[in-house]
């Protein structure tokens, strides 16, 4: 199949789409299309996920995998992905400004993300903590935020 092929028209006018958003890529799920644009990503379902929202995308031989910075899963079954596997992983990387792991007194730790919209502004720093923590915990998140003033000064962000 041609990595050239056109996204079907109905296809393209059903996509939520913003001002200046256009299409990169895509690829037909078991359901429909997946599509991949300089903004976002657009599941079959309709659903349009900002790539700044996506904490860790994968794909393996069953399709592609997504999880947003909310903890929401998303799976699409795709036999042939094209070049989505290779823009998704671009389009995020590319909202990371910081993404550094910090370890918390005796805890475990935490992962401090400073993300930006595509060649937008700083949105600002997530709190991602290992498994088994409890990020409503207050004593864990204030520890958390004295390792972020730690990161922001030593790294000027």
């Amino acid at each position: 199949m041609s990595i050239f092929r056109r996204l079907p028209a109905d296809v393209r006018k059903s996509l939520k789409t913003e001002p200046g958003e256009r299409v990169l890529t895509f690829a037909q799920s078991d359901v429909g299309h997946v599509v991949a644009t300089n903004l976002a990503l657009h599941l079959s379902d309709g659903t349009r996920v900002p790539y700044e929202e996506v904490d860790r995308a994968s794909w393996d031989e069953e399709g592609l995998r997504v999880r947003t910075m909310d903890g929401t899963r998303h799976f699409e079954r795709i036999a042939e992905p094209r070049m989505l596997p290779e823009t998704v992983r671009e389009r995020v990387n590319a909202t990371i400004v910081v993404n550094k792991h910090v370890s918390l007194p005796g805890r475990g730790g935490v992962r401090l993300v400073a993300r930006r919209r595509p060649a937008g502004e700083l949105l600002g720093w997530t709190f991602v903590f290992d498994e088994g923590l409890d990020p409503t915990d207050p004593g864990l998140r204030a520890q958390a935020e004295q390792a972020l003033e730690g990161v922001r000064r030593s790294m000027g962000v």
